[in-house]
Formats: C-alpha cells, sequence, structure tokens
C-alpha cells in the first residue's frame, strides 16, 4: 500500500536521489556534510532519501530528517528490500528536478564533488559520469572491476570508465526516457548512457566508507554485471552459436579422420584418456552454455509476470499549503 503526502508543485533546479539500507551509523555524517554542500551550490534542490527495507533505525532517521528539513527533504519508504538500482528507479519516478544526481549513502564519493558535476552540465552534457580517484577499496575489490569494466565495454560496447561510482548526474530528457522504461533488471547508468547525446566523465574524489560495512559482496558484484551483458547485448548468445558451429565442424573432421584412420592403418590402441578429456571440455562447454541461456530466459520470465519493481509503503514530503510563500 503506497501512502503519498501531497506534492509541492514547485519544480526544484536539483534533485538527488540517495538509496538508504542499513546505514544508520553514517547517516548523521551523510547529513552534516550533504545539506551545507547544496545550500552553498546557490540553487533551489531536493534530496529524495528511498529507504530500500532498511532493517535498523535508518527509516526512523530519515523520518526525523524530514522533520527537521521539510522544505528541501522528501523521503521514500520501500515495503521491503529491492535492491539500489529499483531505488534509484524509485526516485527517479518520485523527482522534480530538472537535473538529477545519484549519490550513494556511504560517503565514499564526496557530496562536495556535486557542484562539478552541475558545472559540467551547464557546459552543455546531459549525462556526466564519474572516475573514483585513488579508490580507497580492497585490492580484489580493484581486480574485479577492473576486469568486469573490460568485459562489459567489449560485450556491450557501453563505455564507462568506471562503473561502479554511483554518484552521476543526468539531464531531465534523459530521466524521461528512463521512466519509460519497465525492464525489471537493469543498470541504470548504462542505461542513461544509451540514451545521452552528449555524455562525459570526470574524476571525482573517493573516501573510505564512513561506518558500517559495504552493502556490495563479490556475489553481488557478479549478478551484476551480468545484469549488465544481458540486458544490453545479444553477443553472449551469438558467441556460443559461432563456438558452436566451429566445434561442430571440427567433430566432424575428427570423426572423418578417425574413420580413415581405422580403415587404413587399423584400430587405434590407446587414446582413452584424450577422448575423455575432449568430452569434458565439451561437456564444461555445454553446461555454461546453457546456464547463460538461462540468464537470459529467468530475465525473460521476470518480465512476462508484469509484478511491480518495488513497493512503496509511504512518501514523507511536503504538502502545498505547508510549503514557505
Amino acid at each position: 500500500m503506497e501512502t503519498t503526502v501531497s506534492t509541492s508543485s514547485a519544480a526544484p533546479s536539483v534533485s538527488v536521489i540517495i538509496p538508504v539500507y542499513n546505514e544508520q551509523d553514517v547517516l548523521p555524517a551523510l547529513f552534516a556534510r550533504l545539506y551545507p554542500s547544496l545550500d552553498a551550490l546557490g540553487v533551489s534542490y531536493e534530496i529524495l532519501f528511498v529507504n530500500d527495507g532498511s532493517r535498523d533505525r535508518s527509516a526512523q532517521m530519515l523520518s526525523e530528517q524530514f522533520q527537521a528539513r521539510p522544505d528541501v527533504t522528501r523521503v521514500i519508504l520501500f515495503n521491503g528490500n529491492f535492491g539500489q538500482h529499483r531505488a534509484i528507479l524509485a526516485g527517479f519516478a518520485y523527482c522534480r528536478g530538472e537535473r538529477v544526481v545519484t549519490l550513494d549513502a556511504d560517503l565514499q564519493n564526496p557530496p562536495e564533488e556535486i557542484g562539478a558535476l552541475l558545472a559540467q552540465m551547464d557546459a552543455g552534457h546531459d549525462y556526466v559520469g564519474t572516475i573514483r580517484r585513488q579508490r580507497s577499496d580492497s585490492w580484489w575489490r580493484h581486480a574485479a572491476s577492473r576486469a568486469m569494466n573490460r568485459l562489459r565495454e567489449r560485450i556491450t560496447r557501453i563505455k564507462m570508465t568506471d562503473q561502479g561510482c554511483m554518484l552521476r548526474a543526468y539531464s531531465r530528457r534523459v530521466i524521461d526516457l528512463i521512466n519509460q522504461c519497465s525492464e525489471m533488471n537493469t543498470y541504470v547508468p548504462a542505461l542513461a548512457y544509451q540514451f545521452s547525446q552528449n555524455p562525459t566523465e570526470i574524476i571525482v574524489g573517493h573516501e573510505e566508507r564512513a561506518a558500517g560495512e559495504s552493502k556490495y559482496s563479490l556475489y553481488s558484484l557478479i549478478r551484476l554485471n551480468f545484469d549488465i551483458v544481458t540486458g544490453f547485448s545479444l553477443v553472449p548468445l551469438q558467441l556460443f552459436s559461432l563456438g558452436g558451429m566451429i566445434v561442430s565442424v571440427l567433430s566432424g573432421l575428427l570423426v572423418l579422420y578417425m574413420g580413415l584412420r581405422r580403415l587404413f592403418l587399423g584400430p587405434e590402441e590407446g587414446g582413452l584418456f584424450t577422448l575423455f578429456a575432449i568430452a569434458f571440455l565439451l561437456i564444461g562447454l555445454a553446461l555454461f552454455g546453457i546456464g547463460l541461456l538461462g540468464e537470459y530466459i529467468g530475465r525473460i520470465y521476470q518480465e512476462v509476470r508484469q509484478r511491480p519493481r518495488y513497493l512503496v509503503s509511504a512518501v514523507l514530503e511536503q504538502s502545498n499549503k505547508d510549503a514557505a510563500p
């Protein structure tokens, strides 16, 4: 069930969307840095916090922050945990700004960098990506990120230097196009890149997490990259089709060779383990291909069910009659 306090008609210049999931330890520091940073820009703004089913005190702290700054604060409360990207999509659906900035709640991307993104939009860019300077992540996160970036760019032709940085800015036109899409699993920055006419990237600062623990495990990163690859390219399926044709031709030649050898030289002695090795290799490739095909079919299954991407239990925002004249 969705409960919505009436919406203010005034459209701010900037909307900042922040997904929140079990971030009670970092929220006070985020509030202390975020609002002064936006106040210093001298533009009208709104901040949309999307609580993604937090099990700690995050929802209560967001409600208290709304009471403290109701003029610029809106809070979307999910009825469950639906994931970071669906939380961002909910923010896109509810935001009113002409320019939209997404930001993680963990303060690894400093909110003080928002002004740099808006400056690039003022220069005519409709989508601004970011590259983290001196990343403060573990070595395996660095290595996995570089490998996934190279693989993703080769398969999808989407060029994003740092796909793991959520500090990004979008024009209203790009946001409206994203809101027209209804797929269940997607990667928001890649979708925006496809819709943008004049994208760019800038380097921003990167800090250690202010408090708490990262919500992205290695498994989550793998799942995210499956969403990117299967959501934006058919190349993996095409590669397996091509590989299947090549293996079929080579298998036919091998059978022909073995038949001629038996005909002219007699039965072959030994070679059994070699045939086993070849058989296991082909079986492994077949199983991997079936698994990849299953990823695509699973996403088709999710789409045809047409279930809602998220459930909103409440939206906290200032009503028109309470807004300042």
